[in-house]
């Protein structure tokens, strides 16, 4: 670690749970986020200014003027462009150390099998059923913790799924994939602003804390955010043997 970088990142580093260790480990750890939009923005300012070594963004949407209530990655330069290029360059700005990556196409199993596969942390916060069951498929095959989060109108939810662990569920035992629930998007629920940049901030943590090795991850616990009155509501979340994705039979027939 060079004396540039043992400034920058002096405030962990004084941490007794993180140190140069712990620092060193962040900062040789590749992050893969799905997703530059509300809850993507936090997660990769935060990733990159805390120095993760390698970040790679996948998202192929644009940003738009609309975004910038909430998508704090984007400016107004930025409309019109790929929201996971802006994000890079909002990063790059802030941190010259991360190795960038975009990948500016909409994620489907065969790109996921090849991205979790290089990745020591997922990070999924993009906004649709089908790509997080096909998120938590690749981590569930690849064993790399996935860090899950959601959130509109004024409700929001994040858990960690980690099948690094033989206990912990995986995103399909919460949410099955054959109960898709009906899609509701931003653009017709609405969001709070401040909600996305909690729970992102939050997503952001918890990848922090695994790849750090520090402290005790939400993985079995579901925490359930009402925005309104500011309350937690916080659920144990366990493992289903019949899972089709986690259970004996699905891993013995990929």
């Amino acid at each position: 670690m060079t004396d540039d970088q043992l400034l920058r990142y002096s405030r962990h580093i004084l941490l007794n749970e993180i140190g140069i260790d712990g620092q060193e480990r962040i900062s040789g750890a590749h992050a893969l986020i799905l997703g530059a939009g509300g809850l993507g923005s936090p997660v990769a300012l935060y990733l990159g200014s805390a120095g993760v070594g390698h970040i790679t963004i996948v998202d192929d949407d644009r940003v738009d003027v609309t975004n910038l209530q909430r998508q704090i990655a984007h400016n107004m330069a930025a409309v019109g462009t790929n929201k996971a290029w802006s994000a890079t360059q909002t990063i790059a700005g802030i941190n010259p150390d991360p190795v960038l990556r975009t990948v500016q196409q909409r994620a489907d199993a065969a790109l996921l099998d090849s991205l979790v596969a290089q990745a020591d942390v997922v990070i999924d916060c993009c906004d649709n059923f089908a790509t997080r069951q096909a998120v938590n498929a690749a981590c569930v095959v690849h064993r790399v913790p996935l860090v899950s989060g959601a959130a509109i109108r004024f409700d929001a939810q994040i858990s960690v799924f980690d099948p690094r662990d033989a206990a912990s569920p995986c995103y399909a035992c919460l949410f099955p994939p054959a109960d898709a629930p009906e899609e509701t998007r931003c653009a017709t629920m609405g969001v709070f602003a401040p909600l996305v940049g909690i729970v992102g901030s939050m997503q952001a943590a918890e990848a922090l804390k695994l790849l750090a090795g520090l402290g005790q991850s939400l993985a079995g616990r579901l925490l359930m955010l009402d925005a309104r009155d500011m309350s937690w509501t916080s659920m144990r979340v366990e493992r289903h043997r019949d899972c089709p994705v986690c259970g004996p039979q699905a891993l013995l027939n990929p």
